[in-house]
Formats: C-alpha cells, sequence, structure tokens
C-alpha cells in the first residue's frame, strides 16, 4: 500500500486498501481456496533488470508509460469499484482510443483486486470484481496490444502461514515453513508475517506465485511498501530479502518489477540491481477525495528528491514520482501552468509517465500534454536531467545528449511571473546555440552567451532543445551520463573541494570621536531562515509571521501533522538546527546524509523558549550534505533558522579600520591563491592591484577602500573557486578507467590536482598519447590537465585510465564541436 500523509486518509485507506491488498490470502485460506495451475518455470537472464521483451529490447530499456488505477481509487472514494472489470475494460479502451500511439502501453491494477488464496497460499482474484474472471479482463487488455500489471506488498498474511498449504512445485514445503522466527512485521501496515529467505521454501513460495502470475500473463508488478523507505529507514523493517527473491522469480516471467514507495538513497545500487524502477518519494495524491487528484505542493517537493537521485536513474531501472495526474483540469487539483510543469518536470527527469486520471474523461488540454510527441521522446530518450543549482526558485535543469545538443527545462517555483536567464556556460556550452521550444515545436534561433525564457508564469515552465554551432565548445562535469567508468568509483566522500566565498567584516570606527570598534561574529556562520528558497517542506506546513516572541525576523514554519519535515542540502562543515521549545511540541527525528543520527526533546515543561538550537554538528567533511528533520510526537515542530557553518579560507574574519588612523587591512589565504576568484563588495568585483594587492597568500585591501565604507559593520566578499559543480568522482585502484565518446577536432581534460594523486595514462581510440602528472603540494581546482587539437574528422573516444598515487579525480572533460 501506501503512507498517508493525512491522518484520516490514515485510517480509512490502510482499512479499506491495504487490509485487500493480498498479503496472500486475507481472511480463511480455506474457505477462500480455488484451483489455479501453476506456470512452468521460464528460463532467463539472472536479473529483472535483464529480461528481454518480446521485441528483444532489454525490459526497462526505456522509462514505462501507461496507467494507473490508484488515483482514482483514492478520488472516488470507493477504491475497489475503480478496479472491477467493467472499468478496467474502459480504461484500456480509452488508452487505446487515445494514448496508446504514442507509446502509453501498460495498465496497472492497484491495491484491492485480490479475492482470497488458492489451496497453495496464493492470492486469486475477487470473484466480486471479476465476475468472469480476471483472465477475461488481462485477455482484453492484451486484446488492445497492451500490458497489464498487479499490485503486492512483502511477507505472508497469518491465515496462509496457519493454514500450512502445500507450496505450488515444491511439495516438501507448506506456507507454514516459510515464515521467519520468531515472527516479524513484514510491512508498513503490519498485515503480514515477515518471509524467512534463509530457507529453499521462502524462495520456493515466490516462485510459485511469480509463475502463476507469468501464466496469467501479468506483466508488471508493483511492490508496495518496500523498507529501507516507505516512512521506516532504521531497518526495524528490512524487505530487501523480499525484493531480491521477488526479482529473481518475476525475472523469469518477463515481468516489470517496479518498488514502492519513498525508497530510501542509500540502497539506490540495491534497488538497481534488483529492479526496473523505484518510488522516490511519498504519495503525489492530495487524498481530497472528489475534490482533487493532487496539489501543486505534492509536485514542488519532488524537485529536491530528484537533485538526490537522478544519477541513479537509467536503462534498466528508473526513478518513479508516480502518477502524472494532469489529464483533466476538473479533477487534476493543478493550474494549466502547473500541469505542464508536472509533465515537463517527469519528461526531463526520465520518470515513468504513467496516468492518474479517468481516461475516458481527458480534456483537450490534458492530451495535448500527454501527447506532444516531442516531449515524449525526451522522456523515452532515458536522459534524466539535473539541475545547475536547486538554491533558487527559478532552476533550470538540463541533460546533455549523445549527440552533444542539451536538453533544457526552466522552472517558476516562485510567487511571481519572471524572466528566467540561461547562461549557455550553465549547461556546458561555450559558443553559440540553436534553439528549439519542444512545448510550442518552434525554432527561436540561435542564442549566444545566454538565452532568456521570457515571462515564465508562477509555477510555470518552458522546454528546449540547445543544439551547439560548429566549434563550439562542450564540457561535462564527472557526474554526466556520457562518461563510462570502469573499476570501483565513489563521489566526493570528502574528496571535492566546493567553491567557497567568505566574508571579511569590516568594522568602521573613529577613536578621534571617542568611537570604539564594535563586536563581530564569525563570518563563517551563515543564518538561513525558514522561509529560505533551499529548504523543502514535505507534508502539511504552515508560516507565522509577526508573532512577537524573539523568533529569528520575526517569523517560523510549523506543522502539526507527525510524520511531516523538512529537509536541507548545504556545503560546509556544519549546522545548527534552531527552533522553539514549548510544552506543545515533542520529538523529532534528524537525519544527516539519510542516517538517522539523532532524536530529539523540543518539549519544554514551563514557559517558551526562543531561537533554541536543539541540533548541532561540526567537524563534518567539508562538502556537500543533507540534513532532513521529521516530526514524531507533539502537538507542534517548528523551524526557525538553520545555522550553517562553512570552511574558513581566511586567517581572520574580521578588521577594524579606525578613520582617524588609517591603515590597509592584511588578511592570509588559507587556500593556494591561485583559487582566488575575486574580491567583491556588494556584489561587485573590486579592481585587483588598485582596491587589493595578492602577494603570495596574503592580501592587502586598501586603505582607501576601507575608509569609503560607512562606519559599522561592512562586508567584503572573498570568492574561491572549487571543482566543477562541486564534485568529482575518485578511484582509488590503479587501473580504473573513465572514458567518453565524442565528435569533434579538440578534447581536453580539466580537474584537479593534489598532494594524494599520481599519475594517469591518456588514451585517445586506444592509443596511449600521453601520461599526465597530477600531483601538488596543494589541492587545485579546474586545472588543465591535458588537451590533443587536430583530431581527424569523425568519432574518438577519450579514456583516463588511473596509473600511481592513492586516488585519481575525474572533474570535467570537454571538446569542441566540429
Amino acid at each position: 500500500m501506501i503512507h498517508y500523509d493525512r491522518p484520516t486518509a490514515r485510517l480509512r485507506w490502510p482499512a479499506a486498501l491495504a487490509a485487500a491488498a493480498l498479503a496472500f490470502g486475507i481472511g480463511t485460506a480455506s474457505a477462500q481456496a480455488a484451483e489455479t495451475p501453476s506456470a512452468p518455470a521460464a528460463t532467463g537472464a539472472s536479473a529483472a533488470a535483464t529480461a528481454v521483451t518480446d521485441d528483444d529490447e532489454p525490459l526497462g530499456s526505456r522509462p514505462y508509460m501507461g496507467w494507473s488505477s490508484y488515483s482514482m481509487q483514492v478520488y472516488a472514494g470507493d477504491g475497489q469499484a475503480w478496479i472491477s472489470a467493467e472499468q478496467i475494460v474502459a480504461q484500456s479502451d480509452a488508452m487505446h482510443e487515445k494514448l496508446q500511439d504514442y507509446g502509453y502501453e501498460y495498465i496497472n491494477i492497484d491495491a484491492g483486486w485480490n479475492g482470497g488464496v488458492d489451496e497453495h497460499g496464493r492470492p486469486v482474484p475477487s470473484e466480486t470484481l471479476y465476475p468472469d474472471g480476471l483472465q477475461a479482463v488481462i485477455d482484453h487488455v492484451h486484446g488492445n496490444g497492451q500490458k497489464v500489471g498487479l499490485y503486492f506488498i512483502p511477507g505472508i498474511s497469518a491465515e496462509v502461514y496457519e493454514a500450512e498449504l502445500p507450496i505450488a512445485g515444491a511439495p516438501e514445503c507448506t506456507t507454514g515453513d516459510v515464515v521467519k522466527r520468531p515472527l516479524q512485521q513484514a510491512d508498513y501496515w503490519g498485515i503480514g508475517h515477515r518471509i524467512d529467505f534463509s530457507t529453499p521454501c521462502g524462495q520456493a513460495y515466490i516462485d510459485s506465485i511469480a509463475d502463476m502470475l507469468g501464466e496469467w500473463g501479468i506483466d508488471f508488478l508493483k511492490f508496495d511498501s518496500v523498507t529501507p523507505g516507505s516512512g521506516v529507514g532504521d531497518l526495524s523493517l528490512d524487505a530487501r530479502d523480499d525484493v531480491a527473491a521477488w526479482s529473481q522469480a518475476l525475472e523469469r516471467n518477463n515481468i516489470w518489477f517496479e518498488l514502492s514507495w519513498a525508497l530510501d538513497i542509500r540502497y539506490a545500487d540495491y534497488w538497481k540491481e534488483h529492479a526496473n524502477g523505484w518510488r522516490i518519494d511519498w504519495d503525489v495524491e492530495c487524498y481530497c477525495e472528489k475534490e482533487a487528484l493532487t496539489t501543486w505542493e505534492n509536485i514542488a517537493r519532488l524537485f529536491p528528491k530528484a537533485a538526490e537521485w537522478w544519477r541513479h536513474a537509467g536503462p534498466s531501472g528508473w526513478n518513479d514520482f508516480d502518477s502524472l495526474n494532469v489529464g483533466n483540469g476538473a479533477m487534476d487539483g493543478l493550474t494549466k501552468d502547473e500541469r505542464r510543469t508536472a509533465t515537463t518536470f517527469w519528461a526531463v527527469s526520465a520518470a515513468p509517465m504513467y496516468v492518474g486520471n479517468d481516461m475516458t474523461n481527458l480534456d483537450d488540454y490534458g492530451l495535448e500534454l500527454l501527447t506532444n510527441d516531442e516531449v515524449i521522446a525526451v522522456n523515452q530518450a532515458g536522459r534524466p536531467a539535473h539541475p545547475v543549482s536547486t538554491a533558487t526558485s527559478r532552476q533550470t535543469w538540463y541533460a546533455v545528449n549523445p549527440d552533444g545538443s542539451v536538453t533544457v527545462a526552466v522552472f517558476n517555483l516562485g510567487r511571481t511571473d519572471a524572466d528566467i536567464t540561461i547562461p549557455l556556460a550553465d549547461i556546458g556550452i561555450d559558443g553559440s546555440a540553436k534553439v528549439r521550444d519542444l512545448w510550442r515545436k518552434k525554432n527561436l534561433g540561435s542564442a549566444t552567451g545566454e538565452f532568456v525564457a521570457e515571462d515564465v508564469p508562477i509555477h510555470g515552465t518552458r522546454l528546449f532543445t540547445f543544439s551547439p554551432t560548429k566549434k563550439s565548445t562542450i564540457t561535462l562535469n564527472d557526474d554526466d551520463s556520457r562518461l563510462h567508468y570502469d573499476g570501483e568509483w565513489s563521489r566526493n566522500g570528502g574528496k571535492e573541494v566546493p567553491a567557497r566565498s567568505q566574508a571579511l567584516t569590516v568594522s568602521v570606527f573613529d577613536s578621534s570621536q571617542g568611537g570604539e570598534a564594535p563586536e563581530t561574529g564569525a563570518s563563517n556562520v551563515v543564518s538561513v531562515n525558514n522561509d529560505g528558497p533551499g529548504i523543502v517542506y514535505s507534508g502539511t506546513w504552515s508560516r507565522s509571521a509577526g508573532r512577537g516572541m524573539g523568533d529569528y525576523q520575526d517569523d517560523v514554519q510549523y506543522s502539526e501533522a507527525d510524520g511531516s519535515a523538512f529537509e536541507y542540502s548545504f556545503v560546509g562543515t556544519g549546522i545548527d538546527w534552531v527552533t522553539e521549545t514549548h510544552s506543545s511540541q515533542g520529538e523529532a527525528e534528524v537525519y544527516l546524509d539519510g542516517v538517522l543520527v539523532d532524536t530529539v526533546d523540543t518539549f519544554q515543561a514551563e514557559g517558551r523558549g526562543v531561537q533554541q538550537v536543539v541540533y548541532s554538528v561540526r567537524d563534518l567533511p567539508n562538502g556537500s550534505h543533507t540534513l532532513r528533520v521529521v516530526k514524531k510526537s507533539g502537538q507542534f515542530m517548528l523551524l526557525d533558522k538553520l545555522d550553517v557553518v562553512q570552511e574558513g579560507v581566511l586567517d581572520i574574519d574580521h578588521v577594524a579600520f579606525d578613520r582617524a588612523v588609517p591603515s590597509d587591512a592584511v588578511v592570509a589565504l588559507l587556500r593556494d591563491p591561485g583559487e582566488l576568484v575575486g574580491v567583491f563588495r556588494d556584489g561587485a568585483a573590486l579592481e585587483a592591484g588598485a582596491d587589493y594587492v595578492v602577494d603570495g597568500r596574503e592580501v592587502t585591501v586598501a586603505a582607501d577602500l576601507l575608509a569609503a565604507l560607512p562606519d559599522g559593520d561592512s562586508a567584503i566578499e572573498f570568492r574561491f573557486r572549487g571543482d566543477l559543480r562541486d564534485d568529482v568522482h575518485w578511484a582509488s585502484a590503479d587501473g580504473a578507467s573513465v572514458s567518453l565518446t565524442f565528435a569533434g577536432p579538440k578534447v581536453a581534460i580539466t580537474g584537479a590536482l593534489g598532494p594524494d594523486q599520481g599519475s594517469a595514462e591518456v588514451y585517445i581510440d586506444d592509443v596511449l598519447v600521453d601520461t599526465i602528472d597530477l600531483h601538488a603540494e596543494d589541492r587545485l581546482t579546474q586545472q588543465v590537465l591535458f588537451s590533443s587539437d587536430g583530431l581527424p574528422k569523425g568519432e574518438h573516444t577519450i579514456r583516463i585510465v588511473k596509473a600511481s598515487g592513492d586516488v585519481l579525480r575525474v572533474d570535467a572533460l570537454s571538446y569542441v564541436t566540429g
């Protein structure tokens, strides 16, 4: 089943649907048994992700397209009526008429389809829902040239376990043999017992069900309540054994395997190994019965999730955003602009595009959104886009295609219409590019340097293809999907150097007038207010301003719903959660980089604590981190602000300037001076050699500049370069390699030097052309390490192989188009 954000939905839907969600025989097994022959075992590859479809395309090569019943089950309030034979046939026929020509092919039946078990403890279809048998419905869907999906959860019901039914194909086993002892909960709702897969009987039971589904002709299986995930990340529930067992059983029956819901990203490699897709977040449904299918908030919260997950998607496995509910404005719960934004985001993220609407009642605009062939082509190309930055409400997401073109989407997540500027350098193009608007199917001419998407509406979007012109340079970051890694590679983990800015506070006073230098605080602590654009809220939240209680910037964000959470990604070495303590508040779980690190109690029996630091961490490896806090108890949970501690790059964080005794200010750099980008005042660059002078690691700021500052505290900003996009891939084993295939006359490697690095061999078209020395006394970023010009016309492959040193870092590869 699903996690329910609203308490009323939590009570209603698990009772109505999850209790009938085929935990293999809810009810009395013997009374509901039916004769269902098992299918013979099939043969195939060793993992579900490598199974082959009828047209010899590996299963999962592209994101699937289709329809799921669940959104309408929730919306209608009568969940099972929406998966009746009559309704499924109607949806299949509507898809055949309206959407199938555009690639939509899956008809997925969600929770509640079963009506008991057979004599082997395997689920059988409801006779009430399918009076002529589910097989008749399956045959109808197949007759329309479509595929059929069903819904399962981990575990085995108590009734089937206690009945000790013989397992089909394994007469030496019974359903009483497969349960893990002592008895353990298998799923989020506590419907079934956990299966013991250390015994052959456990796998045999799952095989018997999968083989039966194969005989029925089932093409897809949604596996819900998968943990770690589904609201449980502490391994108190762990369905990974179930996932592996089902993967093995489904692969030999060529059935797509989709995991749900809100999978834990720490186990992404495991999900990729065993499944064809995985839900990355909570339900998209708003549980607004007969009012709406979803809300804008449930779409917007996916952006930061996709920014974390996009690297894990690709051929054989995809990030699942849940149902795309954009087909009918009367029920979607979204404006027209929001409907297009959702469709664009699903498309550029290569997320499975499955409709949640009633397909018999799509409106004209919904059909326009769902059938734009150029937008669908972006989705089916399977190249997940990634953001330039999520620290803004006006976001640009892009993906570089094999031909060098770049798919670019802009999203206005803000509160006003806006022009969104796309610097071509941000999407890896140095030069000019031809621009095509994919929604309008119109060429817009060429852009050089930057392109402006004008008048992007509130919660609106634009979708483009940028095709670089000849002699433009294309730069690919280390995590671009065009790069191919061989060997053991990791990302970041403290091996990266992020770009860094630090403010030097200048306290100006005049001692001749009795003035004294003001007190100044540490400038490497940056406060982020609760309404900061980088903070992502999930669940139900509100903002309270003007409370007059001493809150930071006189406002807070608050939630009353257990399970609501906030999340913030930052670059630095520490962070503080600053909030209120009060008798109305309770416990919250704190996760750092996906790991549960603390449960804090914000309860205070008497009085009220304002701007209280209830969680603090220091001494993190300098780099990218994510803080997530989840409400567990109490009436309220609040966020006032977050204080982010950044790595110092100056030896001091403030100086005093006395107008009566004016003098230059001298600071020392803690990074190599070659990494200094510049010194800035109010965003404007100061003049090197005049306003400041760099001499080795010393920077002298001129007294004339300081004298022009106002009395009191002012800030001068020192900006330092970091690795491109603040990240690197790295390997420690000699022989590890990375390669890129490209077409053009010139190629270059840009990256890191450092004391822990050695040498690397560079091959072009399998010929060793250079051995480059990557060792340096200081850690340096974005250095040109290798360049080759004058390559013959055509396609080439450059490969970099680690030869020596502790690590090899990969940052960027670039080439010039032919």
